[in-house]
């Protein structure tokens, strides 16, 4: 009671300040987000007290696909009660100065934070046990219907049975197309993908049938001429999550297309892997991408960029400035 009244007192003596500065999240959140101290291991003890999980939420300042995030799922009545009942939610800004503290103890910047969890896209959750281990994570947008599966494994526990990957495929199927879709850049068998002297880097794209994120990709992303000129720098080679066809990986190894992609623990579709020229993994697309962040997301790859600059988000922001600055038009959800 004594740590209630203590956390109450601070948050009343703090408000006057709150009230003359910007939020310290990225992104409005919902009012029934916690308010936190950010002491990760006191964080996930209280929620486990209460019978919940905790989930952070990493947003950015202009991220659209934040904006959908709470202005689609978190507005849906269903998404909204489930999330309250099995969640204590706490949101961090990828860019912000709060000091967060790991379950060792060791205490870092939000920023700094982002960076130890290598933070690639926002939105990113990421869901804990009540342990503090790690049980899903969620790289980019999950539109509401995927979103709410992850929801009912997560507060299901069901990370000891049934994968995630597994879950969505049989629980959250989209209204979408039954078959996948060609595309004449798609690498033909027999499927070598080791890369000799000289090759192109390698773009792996995992689909599934009812995707409708695979379905906008092919339909929106593939046919824009920013992303067609992205496309021919690369070997492409498209395989479904339950794929037979035999592959020879980028290491030199024999297996089933569906082997690996469970080996690269692909979880979520449409995913794309990318590997240098020699053949090592150096970046994944692991969520839904309008096609400025397709694009920017194979330039990253192609122009070596990731080698220089740990984050794709500072990339992506020094992209969309220098178009600005050449008098494009940048609108980052279109």
């Amino acid at each position: 009671m004594l740590k209630y009244l203590l956390r109450s007192l601070l948050l009343l003596a703090a408000a006057p300040a709150a009230a003359q500065n910007a939020a310290p999240h990225a992104i409005d959140v919902p009012p029934w987000f916690s308010e936190s101290f950010l002491d990760l291991r006191e964080d996930v003890r209280e929620a486990a007290q209460g019978g919940k999980r905790l989930m952070l939420y990493f947003g950015q300042d202009g991220c659209p696909y934040c904006k959908a995030l709470m202005q689609t799922n978190f507005t849906q009545p269903g998404i909204v009660a489930k999330t309250r009942k099995h969640f204590v939610a706490i949101a961090l800004n990828i860019w912000g100065d709060r000091e967060v503290t790991w379950f060792d103890g060791r205490a870092m910047r939000e920023k700094e934070f982002a960076r130890f969890l290598k933070v690639q896209f926002t939105p990113t959750l990421v869901f804990f046990d009540e342990r503090g281990e790690i049980v899903a994570r969620l790289n980019g947008y999950y539109p509401p219907h995927r979103f709410e599966a992850v929801l009912d494994w997560v507060a299901g526990r069901m990370e000891g049975g049934t994968s995630l990957r597994d879950y969505l495929q049989q629980n959250a199927r989209d209204a979408a197309s039954a078959t996948l879709h060609d595309e004449p850049f798609f690498m033909r068998a027999p499927y070598d993908l080791r890369r000799r002297q000289g090759a192109k880097p390698l773009a792996v794209l995992f689909e599934t049938p009812y995707c409708a994120g695979c379905d906008e990709m092919h339909r929106e992303g593939f046919a824009r001429p920013e992303v067609k000129a992205q496309l021919s720098k690369f070997d492409v080679v498209r395989f479904s999550l339950g794929d037979s066809s035999l592959v020879v990986t980028p290491d030199g190894e024999r297996l089933p297309a569906a082997e690996w992609a469970r080996r690269l623990k692909v979880g979520y579709t449409p995913s794309i892997v990318f590997f240098d020229a020699f053949g090592r993994e150096v970046f994944r697309i692991e969520a839904y991408l309008r096609p400025f962040h397709l694009a920017g997301s194979f330039d990253y790859v192609s122009s070596g960029a990731y080698a220089s600059q740990p984050s794709f988000q500072r990339f992506l922001q020094a992209k969309a400035e220098h178009l600005r600055e050449r008098g494009e038009n940048v609108d980052l959800w279109k």
